[in-house]
């Protein structure tokens, strides 16, 4: 320690770290998870757009309960996914050094960004799979439907979830 920080405001880079500088390896990090999120938002907005203008078909009237109910599933989800995954930058934004005085990146708040791109993440697998659901059930039918959305489900949990979680738990 030196100065009186704390070994927390050392190790998050929080204070006093020259000029709001994060440590090096934190600001890597928070490139690498903005990057990756450059990747996902298109997908997150070309959903959330066709949401978004649905109602606005004169078919729409014609959607039976169950259809109405994913609609507002992947509506909701695919609105909360778009706001968290888009949360980060917004951070990288408002806390730069000139607005605020304030640290830009800290480990802390890295951990925050990941932890809200990965509940972006999951709102929006619900998104997909309930826009799966809606269009199938549109386009073949409540069995087909049922059947596809399942399989949506499965991948996406299984590329988006399982993969990194578990199958490369060891790497």
């Amino acid at each position: 320690m030196d100065g009186g920080r704390s070994e927390e405001q050392d190790r998050d880079g929080a204070a006093g770290s020259g000029g709001g500088q994060a440590p090096p390896d934190v600001d890597d990090q928070f490139r690498s998870l903005l990057e990756g999120l450059r990747t996902t938002l298109p997908g997150v907005q070309l959903i959330t757009a066709f949401l978004l203008t649905l109602p606005l078909y004169d078919s729409f009237a014609d959607l039976d309960r169950d259809e109405r109910v994913a609609y507002y599933i992947a509506f909701v989800t695919a609105l909360l996914g778009t706001l968290l995954l888009m949360a980060p930058s917004s951070h990288q934004r408002l806390r730069s050094h000139d607005s605020s005085g304030i640290a830009r990146r800290s480990t802390r708040h890295l951990k925050v960004a990941v932890r809200l791109s990965v509940i972006g993440t999951l709102a929006f697998t619900v998104a997909i799979t309930a826009v799966a659901y809606l269009v199938s059930s549109l386009v073949l039918g409540t069995g087909w439907a049922v059947a596809v959305t399942i399989l949506v489900a499965a991948v996406g949990t299984w590329s988006w979830f399982y993969l990194p979680l578990v199958a490369f738990e060891n790497d």
